[in-house]
C-alpha cells in the first residue's frame, strides 16, 4: 500500500504533540508545540483514537529526519556533492548515498516529502494482532464487551477460563488498541461504547498534578477578605462571560456582591486574554476607588492576563475552584437573568455599547427580593456618585 505524506508521518512534529498531552498541556497549546494550529492537533487525535502512535516515539539518531531529507533535497537541487551534503548534516556520505538511491522518485528527482512517504512505508513492521487473526478469542472478547465487562476483567477471565491455553489470552491493552486505533483491524470502535466511559476517543489518565493551569500565580477564592462573604461593605464584585453562538463571541458580565448592581462588558471582537484584558481594566476604572474591593472569577483562559487587570483598575482578583460555579452565586443568577435579552445560541457581537448598558440600566432598576424589594441602582447609585 502506497503512503502518502502528511505531517502525521514527522515524527519531530507529531511526537512533541503527544508528549505535550501526556504532561497536561491543553489541547491549544500541544498543536502550538508541534508547531500547528488546533483543529490539525483535533485531527490528529482523532485519527489515533487518542492513543499516543509508537512510530518515532524514541526516534534513533541513525533515521534521517524530516528536516534533514529536506536539507538532501536542496543540496541536490543546488548542485551539490553527496559529500559536501553529508558533510552539513554530519552524516556519513554512504548514508546520504543510500537515501538518494533507495528513495528517489523513478525519474531520479528527489523529493523530501516523496521520500519520506517511501521511508515510512518501508519501515513498517505490520504484525496483524492477535484480536485479528485468533477469531475465536475475537468473539469471545466481542461478547464479554457486550456484557459491559471491562478490558482488564475480560483479560482477567481468560486466563481463569482458560489457564493452559495461551491462546486464548490477551492483555488489557491489546483491548483498548483494537479498539481505538482502526488500522489494527480487529475490534469495531463502536463497541466502545460498551466501556464504562463510553468515548470514541482515548484520553490520558493525569494525575491532579499533572493538569496545567492557563492562569499563573492565581489567588484562591479563599483567601478573599470575610468582609467580602457576608455581603456587609460594598465594593466586592462577582465576573464571567456569556457566550454566543458556535462559542465565537461573548459578552463581559460584573455583579457587585452586595447590590446586585450589574455592569456589562462590550467584547465585539472576541474574548481572548488581550481583549478581555483591555475591556475588563477599562470598565473596572469607570468605579470609584472605594468600590473596587475585590473581584472574583472562574478558571477560565480569558483571565490570563489578570495581573495586568490588577494593576491597572487598583483591585485584588480572586479565583474560584474548578467547577464551583456557586462560590459566584450572584453572578450566575445574574447571567441567567441576562439570558433574556441575550438569548443562547445567538451572536453577540452585534450588540452595541449603548445597548449594553441600557440592558444593565434596566436590570439595575429592577426590584430584588433580597433587597426588600429596592433596587441596585437605589442602593448603590449613592456611592456611585461620590
Amino acid at each position: 500500500m502506497t503512503v502518502r505524506f502528511s505531517n502525521a508521518l514527522v515524527a519531530e512534529a507529531i511526537q512533541p504533540f503527544w508528549a505535550a498531552l501526556q504532561a497536561g498541556e491543553f489541547l491549544t497549546d500541544a498543536s502550538a508545540l508541534a508547531g500547528t494550529h488546533r483543529h490539525r492537533g483535533l485531527a490528529w487525535l482523532r485519527e489515533a483514537g487518542g492513543v499516543r502512535p509508537r512510530r518515532g516515539r524514541d526516534l534513533k539518531g541513525r533515521c534521517l529526519s524530516f528536516s534533514e531529507r529536506e536539507e538532501i533535497a536542496l543540496g541536490r537541487a543546488g548542485g551539490e556533492k553527496i559529500r559536501a551534503i553529508a558533510a552539513r548534516l554530519g552524516r556519513s556520505p554512504s548514508t546520504v548515498s543510500r537515501e538518494l538511491m533507495r528513495n528517489a522518485e523513478p525519474s531520479g528527482r528527489y523529493r523530501a516529502t516523496t521520500a519520506h512517504a517511501l521511508a515510512y512505508g518501508r519501515a513498517s513492521r505490520p504484525k496483524p494482532s492477535k484480536l485479528a487473526t485468533n477469531l475465536v478469542l475475537r468473539a469471545k472478547v466481542e461478547q464479554d464487551l457486550q456484557r459491559r465487562y471491562s478490558p482488564e476483567q475480560i483479560a482477567g477471565r481468560l486466563r481463569r477460563e482458560f489457564p493452559d491455553d495461551t491462546e486464548m489470552r490477551v492483555s488489557t491493552e491489546t483491548i483498548y488498541q483494537s479498539l481505538y486505533v482502526q488500522s489494527r483491524g480487529a475490534l469495531s470502535r463502536d463497541l466502545s461504547r460498551c466501556l464504562r466511559t463510553g468515548r470514541a476517543l482515548r484520553r490520558p489518565c493525569r494525575a491532579p498534578a499533572q493538569r496545567k493551569n492557563r492562569i499563573p500565580n492565581m489567588i484562591n477564592v479563599s483567601e478573599r477578605p470575610a468582609q467580602a462573604d457576608d455581603r456587609a461593605v460594598p465594593g466586592h464584585w462577582e465576573g464571567d462571560l456569556i457566550i454566543g453562538k458556535a462559542n465565537l463571541t461573548a459578552i463581559g458580565t460584573l455583579v457587585e456582591r452586595t447590590t446586585g448592581y450589574t455592569m456589562l462588558m462590550h467584547l465585539p471582537d472576541g474574548y481572548k486574554a488581550e481583549q478581555v484584558r483591555d475591556a475588563l481594566a477599562a470598565k473596572i476604572q469607570t468605579l470609584p476607588a472605594q468600590l473596587r474591593a475585590s473581584l472574583t472569577w472562574d478558571q477560565g483562559p480569558e483571565m490570563r492576563d489578570w495581573h495586568s487587570v490588577s494593576v491597572a483598575a487598583d483591585i485584588d482578583i480572586y479565583f474560584c475552584d474548578p467547577h464551583s460555579p456557586w462560590q459566584r452565586a450572584t453572578n450566575e443568577n445574574t447571567n441567567g437573568l441576562l439570558r433574556q435579552y441575550f438569548p443562547k445560541g445567538t451572536d453577540l457581537s452585534v450588540h452595541t455599547v449603548e445597548h449594553l448598558d441600557a440592558v444593565a440600566a434596566e436590570l439595575n432598576d429592577r426590584p430584588r427580593k433580597r433587597l426588600a424589594f429596592a433596587k441596585p441602582i437605589e442602593e448603590l447609585g449613592p456611592l456611585l456618585l461620590r
